[in-house]
């Protein structure tokens, strides 16, 4: 039992690692003069909008930075967590 205990307690620890590691990266995005920056747990940084661009238009182009980013993000994450030996049990 005990034994289990501590590999929980390693397993924790290693995702605390790879969480603060994924932390430090950044993706960002820009689409017709709308640029967003989200770090590695999915928080945004950064956001400039573009006054040239109507409120539909902005809308629309910072919808489309955030998908895009979240998805550069998530494979950000997929290839770091990989080079760091993924998560034992769980591959």
């Amino acid at each position: 039992m005990f034994n289990k205990l501590k590999q929980f307690k390693d397993l924790r620890s290693q995702a605390k690692t790879m969480q603060s590691a994924l932390a430090q990266e950044s993706v960002t995005e820009e689409k017709n003069g709308v640029k967003l920056t989200l770090n590695g747990n999915l928080e945004i940084l950064e956001l400039t909008l573009n006054p040239e661009l109507s409120a539909d238009a902005q809308a629309s182009a910072v919808k489309s930075c955030f998908n895009d980013a979240i998805k550069r993000a998530q494979r950000l994450m997929a290839k770091k967590m990989q080079e760091m030996g993924g998560l034992p049990g769980l591959n």
